[in-house]
Parts: C-alpha cells; structure tokens; sequence
C-alpha cells in the first residue's frame, strides 16, 4: 500500500508497504482526510525517535472489523493512545498516560497517512452525518485544546493569554473564546489576526505585552521564544500552560518559578465527544482553518508546506 515512511528524521513516499495486520479488537480504517500537526513536524526534527508511517489526525472509514461487523461502512474519528488496561494509569483513570501505551503514528503504532490503518474498536467514535470530512478531521487537535479546559479552572473574571495564533493556538483561542474570559492572543501575522477578530477575540503584538498580568497563559508555539513570552506574562502565583510539543530543550529559570510562585502544566490529549459536538453545535469554526489539501502521492510536499511559517491546517486526501 500507499504510505508516507519516517526513518532517520527522512521522510520517504512509498508503495510497497504491507497492509497492517489486524490483532484481536483491532478494526481496519481507511482514511478519507487527514490533518498534518506541529507534531508531525516534530517527529521529523527528531522530538521522539519514531521510524514508521506518521499521522494522527484523521476521519475515517472502517472497512474491515471482524469483533465489530456493525462498524463497517462507518465514518469515524479515533483517539490516538492505545493502552493496556491494567496498568497503575489506567486504573486510575488516566489511560492517556498508560506506560504500556503506543500512541498512532507517534510511538510504536503506524499512523495514519497511509492507505490503511489500525486502531481497537474501543478508541472509535463515530461521525455524524451533520459534519463534514473537512470538520471532522479537527476532531483530536480540538480535543487538545478542550483538555486545557479539564486540567485549569478559567473563570470569567480571569485574564488568559494564548501565545500563538497558529493551527493549534486557532482551536485554544475559539474554546477558551465559549467561557467568555478577558481573552487575547498574541499573533504575529495579519491572517491569524483576522481570523481571531472575525469571532471577536482581542489580538496582541508581544512587542505589546505588559509583563505580569495574565492570570493563566497558554504556550502553543513549541518554541523557547514562545516559552519566553509566556513567562513574562504571568504574574505570580498564575498558570501557564505548555500545550505544544517541540524537539529540543528549554532553558527555564527555576529559582524565579519558585519564588513567583507559578504552576506550570504539561497538557496534551484531551476529550473526543465534547470536541465533537461543539463542531455539531458550530460553536467552533475549524474548517476556516483549512490552508490547503494534498494527494497523499504528494505527501512529501505537504509536510513542507505545514512547516512553513505562518501556514494553517494542510490535509492529505487519498
């Protein structure tokens, strides 16, 4: 089959890719759209050591479950961390940090840009026929930004910042815009700018920022600028959030952390079936975001598209 192969940070188009094989709860997904991320991006610069096919955003097709016939012919979306069940993080409840896990087309699971792939049964939601393909695959990333949501308590009164206009800090922003706190985003180019106003969320120059006022600031760059930005924002005993992945190390200033007082949270994954219905309620606007698709025979030339600056969301078709 058809797939875009990742090994040794070089990325391959290839043909000649065995169909994946099954294993028991697995069901067989065709793609239909998929979505290129910052951390498909980073996988490549060498953020995990991962050799196989990426991708972890997609809506799909099931088209092969032996343990679930019903699912066939369904169009789905799917959560990215497969996990074991047993282990202390999952018994717990927090399955998405389960140390046996493998994460679709990030740790030892291939992904989606691929003709096929796989996942268990159990990670599947099923897609309603009132959204699009093009809205559908928003689904994870969406689901990320909401997780923010389930780890910071944001009141109204609360003076939040989001670092970052871009694919990720877009879907951030239009969440965090549904609580109606003192919301503002720091953008660098003129589209994300408009875009944001469009649903009437203040915009930021950095140049412009008054060091520590925010109460909670969200870091979506993946870069140690950004870290650097949202660092200065905060006050003490405020929140940031790092909510990007990004190959490299940050140099953090540990003393002035501890004497400000400030709580730093790693925030990834988040929940699937309120992300998908803000896009039935069309509370959200993802779709908007939408920069470009390409042929998966083209897959190469899409990833360097996603990686230029400035560029929103770039899909594969198949």
């Amino acid at each position: 089959m058809r797939a875009l192969w990742l090994e040794n940070q070089q990325l391959q188009f290839r043909t000649d890719v065995p169909l994946p094989e099954l294993e028991e709860g697995d069901v067989l997904i065709q793609p239909r759209l998929s979505g290129i991320c910052s951390t498909d991006l980073e996988l490549v610069n060498g953020y995990y050591p991962f050799t196989g096919i990426p991708g972890h955003e997609f809506v799909g097709e099931v088209v092969k479950a032996p343990d679930f016939p019903d699912l066939e012919g369904k169009r789905v979306v799917g959560e990215i961390n497969i996990t074991c069940g047993y282990c202390i993080h999952c018994q717990k409840d927090r399955a998405s940090h389960c140390v046996n896990r493998t994460v679709l087309g990030i740790s030892g699971r291939n992904g989606a840009f691929a003709d096929y792939f796989t996942l268990p049964a159990e990670n599947l939601h099923i897609v309603p026929d009132s959204i699009s393909d093009e809205g559908a695959v928003f689904t994870e990333p969406l689901a990320a930004a909401l997780e923010i949501q389930e780890q910071v308590n944001i009141s109204p009164t609360d003076r939040v910042l989001v670092v970052g206009a871009g694919r990720l800090g877009q879907l951030v922003a239009q969440t965090i815009s549904l609580i109606d706190c003192d919301l503002t985003v720091v953008a660098r180019y003129s589209k994300q700018r408009r875009l944001l106003e469009k649903r009437g969320i203040k915009v930021l120059d950095e140049d412009n920022i008054t060091p520590g006022m925010m109460d909670i600031v969200v870091d979506t760059t993946g870069s140690p600028t950004g870290f650097k930005v949202a660092r200065s924002a905060v006050r003490s005993r405020g929140t940031i959030v790092m909510k990007s992945t990004y190959a490299g190390t940050l140099e953090i200033n540990p003393s002035s952390l501890v004497v400000d007082e400030i709580t730093l949270i790693g925030s990834r994954c988040g929940p699937f079936s309120p992300a998908l219905k803000l896009i039935i309620d069309r509370l959200v606007d993802p779709v908007s975001l939408v920069e470009e698709s390409f042929h998966i025979t083209d897959s190469i030339t899409a990833i360097n598209k996603a990686g230029e600056r400035g560029v929103f969301k770039v899909l594969l078709t198949y």
